[in-house]
């Protein structure tokens, strides 16, 4: 298969050679006016930085631990927050898409369409994600290898799609713990553009028995090692409360230590993309 070398989002590209991106918001739309607040903060930041940018957050999440919680204001509801917050802020946005169903009436709103981990080998879902013509960002299974990933984007390139990202989100290490795998990124690199998700790989899921655990002190950790093994973007979930944020709330980052985070990493991203080696050749 051939690589996928860059990968368009609007105004600018995502992957060799490119500026390191970002990728955040919360993790699930509460309200219009929080949603604003963290679109606000974020661009702001990465404007002031000259980061590339893109708004995240779910209309609906469909893979809970418990039934009783907050999965989201529902499909139109949500699509109608993110279409104004798209043309309120002037960047693009990503949500997921959980069925087949789904990618179609998101794709006329949303610029990259997210396969969620949990369902990143689910060929009737990638199909019709490619079919919409928009970028899709596949997250990777936590029970997958990253040269397992191949297969998920060789089912978006055989639609006719070739913007594709792909999203490391830590591993599987046990019950309720992930651990990540630095190689994974120049591996799926092999590609295509990699995007290195530092919240989700600090969950402990389902360790809090109805809900994920987590332990976010560690989100700059990863982030700083997988910007300097070569990432292509970062992504964040972010909340100005993250004690109250409905979904991840162990694991979500602090709103108001964006400034400072993402200019450590910009720095670094920088500093990496003098190197004369690139992307190893795995």
């Amino acid at each position: 298969m051939e690589t996928i070398e860059t990968v368009s989002i609007g105004k600018f590209s995502i992957g060799r050679g490119r500026p390191l991106a970002l990728i955040a918001g919360p993790c699930v739309l509460e309200s219009e006016e929080t949603a604003s607040r963290i679109a606000h903060t974020l661009v702001r930041v990465s404007s002031a930085l000259g980061v590339p940018f893109v708004f995240k957050a779910s209309w609906d999440k469909a893979n809970r631990t418990a039934l009783s919680s907050w999965r989201g204001p529902g499909m139109d509801e949500g699509l109608e927050i993110l279409s104004r917050i798209k043309q309120k802020f002037g960047v693009p946005v990503i949500t997921d898409v959980h069925q087949p169903g789904d990618c179609a009436p998101v794709a006329e709103v949303a610029d990259i369409l997210q396969i969620p981990a949990f369902l990143c080998r689910q060929t009737d879902l990638l199909v019709a994600a490619a079919a919409t013509g928009r970028a899709v960002n596949i997250k990777k299974g936590q029970f997958l290898s990253p040269a397992e990933m191949e297969s998920a984007v060789g089912k978006v390139i055989a639609g006719g799609n070739t913007r594709v990202l792909a999203t490391e989100r830590g591993t599987s290490f046990g019950y309720n713990n992930l651990v990540n795998d630095m190689r994974s990124l120049p591996v799926m690199q092999g590609f295509c553009p990699v995007v290195f998700d530092a919240t989700h790989s600090v969950q402990h899921p389902g360790g809090l028995g109805s809900a994920s655990g987590g332990d976010r002190r560690f989100v700059p950790t990863l982030a700083r090692a997988a910007v300097a093994a070569g990432a292509d973007a970062i992504f964040l979930e972010v909340h100005p409360e993250p004690e109250k944020s409905p979904s991840d709330a162990a694991s979500i980052f602090p709103l108001e230590r964006m400034d400072g985070f993402l200019r450590e990493i910009k720095q670094l991203a920088d500093l990496v993309r003098t190197f004369p080696h690139g992307v190893p050749d795995v």
